[in-house]
């Protein structure tokens, strides 16, 4: 049972102690709270039985001394309510964000591109908010007013069944019509959280593309496209809300006839005199007590309901299987040795599920040579480099550095050996330094220096106002698209790893800048495994083997002079791009 329920709400084994300690702490609250009930009861027919029989007062201090106690032992068990239902709570949820993000750190990139981003985002902040929320306010509150009022149910039968039942029939009654329409607030739930992810996307895409926007003059358009999203996803809002309160007052109103029932069956059995109005009086005093626990519990069932579907996408993170591998990585020296392999995306933006991006690609980039995949888009050159760095493991054949299987490593470990530059740079917002230094973060200042001037970093950053201490923006949205991509590569050179991945690395630099590069690349490289993926045949010339692939096949591998005797493939996209360098306006 309790797997099913740690399950059911994402609750870890400390998570599901601290529901039961909570649960258990407000069955005791609730509890005492009756049981103070009940004592008053008892307080004022001893005050009447004295007044009847005209014997003076008892003494008020015995009874004040009670209360003292009742008042105590009611602080405690509230503080202990409140500990487990919120302060440890809140603890709890901090370490699930903690050990939600360690599982993000160490889930294979083929997850992420599975899952939509602002879907992920959302899943990452608002699911656990709405988690969090459940655990703090509707999972202990609602099991412990249930418990507490099955006790004291049973404890009532005794005295008067007829009007035991006649207070609490409405409970049952109350949770039927919520559970009976769980189905309906769940899908209206979930079509809520799908317009608002829809939001989301549309206001991402307008940040991202507010440039592209503006050239095209479709700021009219793309604007009212998003309101018209954003007006959707207010009237779903709208019904959902209005479902789940009409459901949530049908319920109230149902459990708040228990006071009517009661007071009706109470009198009636009064005037057969089979009770007396003390008893009428214990049992209307503890009706308009037990419903109180159900009065946030009610309103707070449909938030459970939605907090089971955050719990499943929760779930979907944590259960997703994480790229593991031995933490020990002892290759003999550093070739990289692509044996018959085989990949397909998993239904990527772009690409069908199971389409076919590698077949039966072979070939060895050795240590001490720079290693070219040339080929036309969509050939699958940048896979092979991701493939190699282990951000995907391959569908079949093998991928080995220095004889050890790179699907065998933990990709951490394996990356120590790695620097890459991505075709895409994605900076901090930081300085030029603290953006160069995530390279090695314990590099000094002087060899970040170093490393910035071998990527020819010296000739942007000299303009910048504080130098290399100049914070450059979100993504360096303060630089140009060449000066992030010397950063990058400053990244790579500091880091000085054994294998080095270049996915059109110069793509952004013109044509003086990408010589200086290649140039500090040529010198620092040597004795590196260096695989770089470019279009631009310039590019590659000084490569010691190229490899061309075309729709995901090796089609030709060999040194420049080798290609170009051959005339093959490659030759033949040297020839074009030597015919397109002499096209003008």
């Amino acid at each position: 049972m309790f797997a099913s329920f740690k399950k059911k709400y994402a609750l870890s084994d400390q998570g599901m102690k601290i529901v039961v300690l909570g649960t258990l702490w407000t069955t005791l609250t609730n509890l005492i709270i009756m049981a103070g009930t009940a004592s008053l009861l008892l307080v004022m027919n001893a005050f009447v039985e004295h007044l009847t029989a005209g014997a003076p007062l008892p003494k008020v201090l015995p009874y004040l001394a009670g209360l003292l106690v009742f008042a105590l032992i009611l602080f405690g068990t509230s503080w202990f309510q409140y500990s487990y239902s919120y302060g440890a709570v809140f603890s709890q949820t901090g370490t699930q964000r903690i050990d939600l993000a360690e599982r993000l750190r160490k889930l294979p990139l083929s997850f992420f591109g599975r899952r939509d981003l602002a879907d992920l985002t959302d899943t990452i902040l608002g699911d656990v908010a709405t988690m969090e929320h459940a655990y703090a306010h509707a999972l202990s509150q609602l099991y412990g007013a249930v418990v507490s009022s099955v006790l004291v149910f049973l404890a009532l039968l005794p005295i008067n069944w007829a009007l035991d039942l006649a207070a609490f029939w409405s409970v049952p009654v109350a949770f039927a019509i919520i559970f009976a329409t769980r189905r309906f607030v769940e899908a209206a739930s979930q079509r809520t959280r799908q317009a608002q992810i829809r939001v989301s996307d549309g206001i991402q895409e307008a940040l991202d593309c507010v440039r592209e926007i503006h050239a095209t003059n479709q700021e009219g358009r793309y604007l009212e496209r998003l309101f018209s999203t954003i007006d959707d996803t207010e009237a779903t809002t709208v019904r959902t809300e209005m479902t789940n309160g009409l459901i949530m007052n049908s319920a109230m109103v149902v459990l708040r006839l228990g006071v009517a029932t009661t007071f009706l069956v109470a009198a009636g059995l009064i005037i057969q005199g089979r009770i007396d109005f003390m008893v009428m009086f214990l049992f209307l005093l503890m009706v308009s007590r037990i419903y109180s626990p159900f009065d946030q519990a009610l309103m707070l069932v449909s938030e459970l309901f939605q907090s089971q579907g955050s719990a499943r996408r929760i779930r979907s993170i944590t259960e997703e299987p994480v790229a593991e591998g031995s933490m020990e990585f002892h290759p003999v020296g550093h070739d990289i040795v692509f044996n018959h392999v085989a990949f397909s995306y998993p239904g990527l933006a772009g690409k069908a599920a199971g389409e076919p991006v590698l077949e039966d690609v072979g070939f060895t980039a050795k240590e001490g040579e720079i290693t070219a995949l040339v080929g036309p888009s969509g050939s699958g050159k940048s896979t092979c480099a991701r493939l190699a760095a282990r951000f995907w493991d391959a569908a079949s054949g093998s991928i080995t550095v220095g004889g050890v299987d790179v699907s065998k490593v933990d990709p951490e470990v394996l990356l120590r050996d790695y620097a890459v530059v991505f075709q895409d740079v994605m900076l901090f917002d930081d300085t030029v330094m603290g953006n160069i230094r995530m390279g090695r973060c314990g590099a000094s200042d002087e060899e970040v220096l170093a490393a910035a001037r071998a990527a020819n970093c010296d000739q942007f950053v000299s303009r910048l106002p504080q130098g290399y201490e100049t914070m450059i923006g979100e993504n360096g949205s303060r630089l140009s698209g060449g000066e992030r991509q010397r950063i990058s590569i400053a990244r790579a050179i500091l880091k000085d790893a054994p294998i080095v991945l270049l996915d059109e690395a110069t793509a952004s630099l013109d044509v003086e800048n990408e010589t200086q590069v290649q140039e500090a690349l040529s010198q620092l490289l040597v004795g590196k495994t260096v695989m770089v993926i470019a279009h631009r045949m310039r590019t590659v010339e000084q490569a010691d083997k190229i490899v061309v692939l075309d729709h995901g096949r090796v089609v030709e591998q060999g040194s420049p002079q080798e290609l170009m005797a051959a005339d093959g493939e490659f030759a033949r996209m040297v020839r074009l791009q030597g015919e397109s360098a002499d096209w003008s306006l």
